[in-house]
């Protein structure tokens, strides 16, 4: 089968389409002929030598979520699949390629009035999304505070805070990407290149945020510690503003916050699954019935995936990049 190679550390140039074995699927497997795969920052990253692929998954395949076929079932694989499904899912990598296996809880249903390229933009954010507003315990008419609200995870998040009833501030860079996100129903759009978090953020709220998911880390992390509430809940998805950043423990004491960390590619299978049931049962009703749309920016083909990512580095798309394999 043909797949994207890493060829090594570096640009976009590294990527190389080439012949490679096609995965068999191994007990409480399944094997999937792709159709369609999302971009993720973390593919930028593995690409550049700085995230390695976790112990099982493909080293030089990036890519962590698809939509297609399923063409092959493992020995006692979940019966509920078949060959000839439509499914769309996470994997730890190896999704740049016409076929991967993944374990068969990693997987739900493609919504019958879904194309794949839709389907391949929600795997990855949707559950990211979903499982940081489950550890921040959003409620309805609570403030959320969201950082790159242009992401595919920040649109995906914008759209299930809005399910449950809260009210959600998103920042970005970008004028442009604050307006897309105004007229997908966001209440308070804030340039962090301009404005002033902390008091766009107290100025809307009155007191904070209840809660916040940061998608970016670096220096942003002391000014969204700043313009949390009493009792305030950050989660820290994401780093592509830096690894490290300064901490006012005082403020941190004082209200009382509490700050988590998560990460969905390196959690062990069962943990995956266990989370994958529970997004199936709580998002994927409100994804069928269009209470959620996955926002797709721009389509590649598969033999141009160089330019995907350098697309993606330029950081003009508004929600997700999505490559076509067939």
């Amino acid at each position: 089968m043909r797949a994207v190679v890493i060829t090594g550390p570096g640009g976009p140039e590294v990527l190389e389409m080439q012949d490679v074995d096609e995965p068999t699927p191994r007990a409480g497997e399944l094997r999937v002929r792709i159709a369609a795969f999302g971009v993720n920052r973390a593919d930028l990253l593995q690409r550049r030598g700085r995230y390695p692929a976790p112990a099982g998954a493909p080293r030089n395949i990036p890519g962590l979520e698809f939509a297609g076929v399923v063409d092959a079932v493992g020995a006692a694989s979940d019966a509920r699949w078949h060959e000839g499904d439509r499914v769309m899912g996470i994997a730890g990598g190896g999704t740049y390629a016409e076929a991967v296996t993944v374990p068969a809880g990693h997987v739900v249903s493609v919504p019958d009035d879904f194309g794949f390229v839709e389907a391949a933009a929600i795997p990855e954010a949707y559950v990211t999304a979903f499982d940081a507003l489950q550890r921040v315990l959003l409620q309805a008419d609570e403030w959320l505070l969201i950082h790159a609200i242009g992401s595919g995870v920040g649109t995906a998040a914008l759209q299930l805070a809005q399910a449950r009833g809260a009210r959600c501030i998103g920042t970005s860079r970008t004028r442009e990407k604050l307006h897309r996100a105004l007229a997908l129903g966001l209440h308070v759009g804030i340039d962090t290149t301009t404005d002033d978090l902390v008091a766009d953020v107290r100025r809307a709220t009155d007191d904070g945020a209840h809660a916040a998911l940061d998608l970016v880390g670096g220096a942003l992390f002391p000014h969204t510690l700043a313009a949390m509430r009493e009792r305030g809940r950050i989660v820290v998805v994401g780093l592509t503003a830096g690894r490290t950043a300064e901490l006012d423990l005082g403020l941190l004491l004082r209200r009382r916050l509490r700050v988590e960390g998560t990460v969905l590619r390196s959690r062990p299978t069962a943990e995956k699954t266990a989370l994958m049931m529970a997004f199936e049962r709580a998002v994927m009703p409100l994804v069928a019935q269009r209470v959620v749309r996955p926002v797709v920016d721009r389509t590649f083909r598969f033999d141009d995936v160089a330019a995907a990512h350098a697309y993606m580095e330029s950081n003009a798309n508004f929600g997700k990049i999505v490559v076509e394999v067939a």
